[in-house]
């Protein structure tokens, strides 16, 4: 049975959608000025609410979710949802649920074995009653936005899918229809929060344990923008060592290590081999991530693996955790908007805390199977 949605369909069915989604996703800005404003005006509403932990220790997971997860839901459902509403908190968790039970060495026997594991209980079957849950609240969105609709000025993505759907209803052969809105919307709901999130998550732990490379950032900011001017993109060429240090953390986290799995379309040369049509493949990212001819001791946090010995930034074709090829992620230019402007923005008014001593802290990921996922940890932000 072909699956429904973007991420793990094939054929006509992945090229409709796709192209739908990358299409409308730059309508609403994706890439542009607009999308920039609106991450800008999330990044400050985020500061306010690290200003109200008032110095006192607190896990980020939630916070930096709620962040990440309002961008994609303005463009998806077009609303802004406050970080203490309790139906947005319940999906960052099933979400999170979701990466941290895929990861886990339930997750990868399920990859392995799908039809022994769909018959023995175990945590995995979770992870599916989570996926029900959240495609329950994509299905009532749904249900509000038809009830809604103004074909001639759609709001967000489900307008224009359901529009599409319309226009498209004598068309034996379009994707478009119910079971694909749902399964595209989860898709592009969970990849545009829990990455990105969990990125950042990863990045400030990172931080926590080598103080000296956050003040020197922090050092970098105060010279480029300053500490009342909102960050923005354009800032990023004048800022090298702020951009390695983002582009290190992406490296060394190597947030997907395998890559999602994709299907062989035809019978394909692979150096001595021959891969069989059909065969499943992972693209495994970390190999090309923790490359040690490309990064010198590749296992540690170096952000001089992206800089030139003049201290200019250093691009690399090694550098790709967004995957690679035709289906390289089709949000990768508004996640490294978010990663960039929410870090920068964070550094700029805080000083990151650790709890312990920072030798101490422990920056392996806490599992490392679909995601790399960091320990759960806690920390304080000190207002600068």
């Amino acid at each position: 049975m072909e699956l429904c949605g973007i991420v793990f369909s094939n054929g006509e069915r992945w090229k409709q959608l796709r192209q739908f989604a990358l299409t409308t996703l730059r309508n609403f800005g994706m890439g542009k000025r607009s999308i920039e404003m609106q991450i800008q005006e999330e990044a400050q509403y985020l500061v306010k609410k690290l200003s109200s932990t008032q110095k006192m220790p607190f896990d980020p997971t939630f916070l930096l979710s709620c962040a990440v997860s309002n961008i994609i839901c303005s463009i998806i459902f077009g609303k802004h949802r406050d970080y203490e509403d309790r139906k947005f908190l319940t999906l960052m968790g099933l979400m999170n649920d979701i990466f941290h039970v895929v990861s886990s060495h339930w997750g990868q026997l399920y990859q392995l074995f799908p039809s022994l594991m769909d018959v023995l209980p175990g945590p995995h079957k979770r992870m599916f009653k989570n996926v029900d849950e959240l495609k329950k609240f994509i299905s009532e969105e749904v249900k509000k936005h038809q009830d809604s609709l103004d074909p001639s000025s759609p709001q967000d993505i489900i307008d224009c899918f359901l529009t599409k759907m319309e226009q498209d209803k004598h068309n034996d052969k379009s994707e478009f229809y119910l079971e694909n809105l749902v399964a595209t919307t989860f898709d592009l709901f969970i990849a545009g929060t829990e990455t990105p999130s969990t990125t950042l998550r990863y990045g400030l732990l990172i931080l926590l344990k080598y103080p000296e490379i956050q003040e020197k950032v922090q050092k970098e900011i105060d010279f480029v923008i300053g500490r009342t001017q909102s960050a923005c993109m354009a800032n990023r060429s004048q800022m090298p060592y702020t951009d390695a240090v983002v582009h290190e953390i992406q490296r060394f986290i190597a947030v997907i290590p395998l890559g999602l799995p994709h299907t062989v379309s035809q019978d394909t040369p692979f150096r001595q081999y021959i891969i069989p049509k059909g065969t499943t493949i992972y693209p495994i990212l970390s190999s090309v991530l923790h490359d040690s001819k490309e990064f010198p001791d590749p296992e540690q946090f170096n952000p001089e693996h992206f800089l030139n010995e003049n201290g200019t930034f250093r691009k690399s074709n090694f550098f790709m955790p967004f995957s690679a090829g035709k289906r390289i992620c089709l949000g990768e230019s508004l996640a490294r908007m978010e990663i960039f402007l929410i870090l920068v923005t964070i550094l700029q008014n805080f000083t990151l805390k650790p709890l312990i001593d920072p030798k101490e802290i422990d920056i392996s990921p806490e599992m490392s199977g679909f995601g790399n996922a960091p320990k759960p940890y806690q920390l304080c932000v000190l207002p600068r």
